[in-house]
C-alpha cells in the first residue's frame, strides 16, 4: 500500500518541496497550513505518518498533538521546527511525538525517519494484544492492565513498555529502547530511557506490578512474568 502522509506547514515553499520529494519517493502527500486544518485531517484516521510544524497559524503544533493524544489518535507524529532548543524538543516529545526534526534538516533524514516510523507502525500492527503473565496490553485501545487493574501511562511511557514486552524475558540493550520510543533523535540521550524507566515502574508499583520491569545491570532492562 502507498503510504499515506499528512504534512503541515504554513511555508508554501516548504510544503510544494516536501510533497514533489516526498512523492517522488512513492508517497502519496495531502497538506494543511494551519493548525485548525491539521487537526481536523489529523483525526479522521486516514494518514499512515504526520509531518507537523510547530509554528502554525490557529493551533499550535504543539495543541494540534496533544488534542490527537487526548483522543486516541495514535498515528505517528515527527515534529518539524525551527526551535532547536532541548525544552521546545522535550515538550514534543512528552506530548506523545514520535520524533523531531530541527530546520534546516537533509531531506534524506527527512525520508528515513518517515520510513522508519511506518516501519514501526507496521511492526506494532502484527500483534493486537500483548500478555506477559497478569500483564495485558491492548494496543489497539492502547490500554494496560495489571491483572485486571487499569494502567494509565504517558504516550512514551506506553511506547516503552510495548517495547520491552514485546521481548518478554529478553533483556532489551538501552540504544534499541531509544530507537524503538524515540527512533532517530539526535538529542535524546540514553539516560532519557533510565527516567522514564522510573517513571514506568512507580505508575506499575501503584498496582502491584512493581518487578514486572527488571534491569540487567550493564546490559539493559527485560519484562518478566515472574
Amino acid at each position: 500500500m502507498v503510504p499515506r502522509v499528512l504534512l503541515v506547514d504554513d511555508e508554501p515553499g516548504v510544503r510544494t518541496a516536501l510533497s514533489r520529494g516526498l512523492a517522488a519517493e512513492g508517497m502519496e502527500v495531502s497538506v494543511a497550513a494551519d493548525g485548525h486544518e491539521a487537526l481536523r485531517l489529523a483525526t479522521t484516521g486516514s494518514f499512515d505518518v504526520v509531518l507537523l510544524d510547530v509554528l502554525l497559524p490557529g493551533l499550535s503544533g504543539y495543541r494540534v498533538l496533544q488534542r490527537m493524544r487526548e483522543l486516541d489518535v495514535s498515528t505517528p507524529v515527527l515534529m518539524i521546527s525551527a526551535k532547536s532548543g532541548e525544552v521546545d524538543q522535550a515538550d514534543g516529545l512528552d506530548l506523545g511525538a514520535d520524533g523531531y526534526l530541527v530546520k534546516p534538516f537533509s531531506f534524506l533524514v527527512l525520508v528515513a525517519q518517515v520510513r522508519a516510523l511506518l516501519r514501526r507502525r507496521d511492526a506494532a500492527g502484527q500483534q493486537a494484544c500483548l500478555r506477559v503473565g497478569a500483564l495485558e496490553i491492548d494496543r489497539t485501545g492502547r490500554e494496560v492492565r495489571w491483572d485486571g487493574r487499569p494502567v494509565t501511562l504517558s504516550p512514551r511511557e506506553y511506547g516503552l513498555l510495548v517495547a520491552l514486552a514485546g521481548h518478554p524475558e529478553t533483556v532489551v540493550p538501552k540504544d534499541d529502547l531509544l530507537r524503538m520510543v524515540w527512533g532517530e533523535d539526535q538529542f535524546v540521550t540514553r539516560n532519557v530511557v533510565e527516567v522514564y524507566v522510573g517513571y514506568l515502574r512507580r505508575k506499575l508499583a501503584a498496582v502491584g506490578a512493581g518487578d514486572v520491569v527488571q534491569t540487567v545491570r550493564g546490559r539493559g532492562y527485560r519484562v518478566t512474568a515472574g
